[in-house]
């Protein structure tokens, strides 16, 4: 939707309802998105580019004010994209203006940075963490959002295991994010014997997984 200066990203917002009013002009109820940066504690490293929270904040706004179509995923569909146009957004939190509260107020996170996946941010899986019940490092953190009063935005980690597989960004593990594409093969520091976490080999078999929504 048009933004009110004219050098400020379109607003995004979801259509509820589309109703005339006395003068027959065309009006839309809206339930707001907010970006990162909108929001209480503002963008965060682990935030994407595309990323949107799902408010509780309605409007009503005249119709003249929608530019065009966009499509909000959900956070599973967009990192299963294989192109991501200018239309292409995600959703993964709900988001209460209000309070400053996000639903929900946990996610998992990844690596040794301990932070959540950032679907815009290549990262690498450890081929020896593939055991159902099989963790790197300690276990699988959950993250937990929510608002001190500074107004800021912490990430409060509650150490409880879950099943998953462990990825990791390139500098986390000394690499850069060349020498990760080059990789065959990745074995991190709690799975390797000498506690050399790289294990290049040749691109012959093409083992080594490497995530990433845009490439």
């Amino acid at each position: 939707m048009r933004p009110s200066e004219n050098n400020s990203a379109p607003y995004v917002a979801r259509v509820e309802k589309l109703e005339a009013d006395n003068r027959n002009n065309l009006k839309v109820r809206v339930r707001w998105y907010y970006r990162p940066e909108e929001s209480v504690g503002g963008r965060r490293q682990f935030h994407g580019a595309k990323e949107l929270f799902l408010s509780d904040h309605f409007d009503t706004q005249s119709a003249h004010t929608i530019e065009s179509k966009c499509i909000v995923h959900t956070f599973k569909n967009y990192t299963k994209l294989e192109n991501v146009g200018p239309e292409d957004f995600y959703c993964r939190f709900e988001y209460k203006p209000a309070s400053g509260a996000f639903i929900p107020d946990r996610v998992a996170v990844y690596c040794k940075c301990e932070m959540p996946y950032n679907p815009d941010d290549l990262m690498i899986q450890c081929e020896e963490c593939k055991d159902w019940y099989d963790f790197c490092l300690t276990s699988f953190y959950v993250v937990k959002m929510y608002r001190s009063v500074d107004n800021e935005l912490p990430l409060h980690r509650n150490k409880s295991r879950s099943n998953g597989k462990w990825r990791y960004h390139p500098a986390c593990v000394d690499m850069t994010t060349e020498q990760a594409k080059q990789l065959d093969h990745f074995v991190c520091s709690e799975h390797s014997g000498d506690g050399d976490a790289k294990k290049p080999t040749s691109l012959a078999n093409g083992k080594v997984k490497i995530y990433a929504c845009c490439s």
